[in-house]
């Protein structure tokens, strides 16, 4: 499928990236690339509330992103698709050779950073 512009972007990549898109999630994801986590861990970790890790977990279970295992009493945390580590390589690639594009882009970029531009 052609991506120029003019089409629709496909559904399930849109999800994908949306999934992502989120701060919480994509931090939750990038410290899942370094091995298997309890949400205490998580928690600690990120410096969030259990209530906020959890329902993070919850919506990258549903998208098939994380899943869980059992040991004991405790829940132990993992991607469930080793190529998203992939493809969270590939995107800090991208953006180190973009530079300020991405976080300048007038769309989706930053408030910050606009309003700092605009100064």
């Amino acid at each position: 499928m052609a991506m120029d512009g003019c089409e629709p972007a496909p559904g399930p990549a849109v999800a994908l990236f949306r999934s992502l898109g989120d701060p919480t999630r994509l931090a939750i994801v990038m410290r899942l690339a370094d091995g298997e986590a309890r949400v205490v861990d998580l928690t600690r970790g990120l410096g969030l509330a259990q209530s906020t890790v959890s329902k993070h977990l919850a919506c990258l279970r549903d998208c098939r992103l994380v899943d869980f295992r059992t040991e004991g009493r405790q829940s132990f945390y993992s991607l469930t698709h080793p190529e998203l580590i992939d493809l969270l390589r590939s995107a800090e690639s991208l953006l180190a050779r973009t530079g300020d594009a991405v976080a300048l882009c007038p769309v989706y970029g930053e408030p910050q950073v606009k309003e700092q531009v605009a100064s």
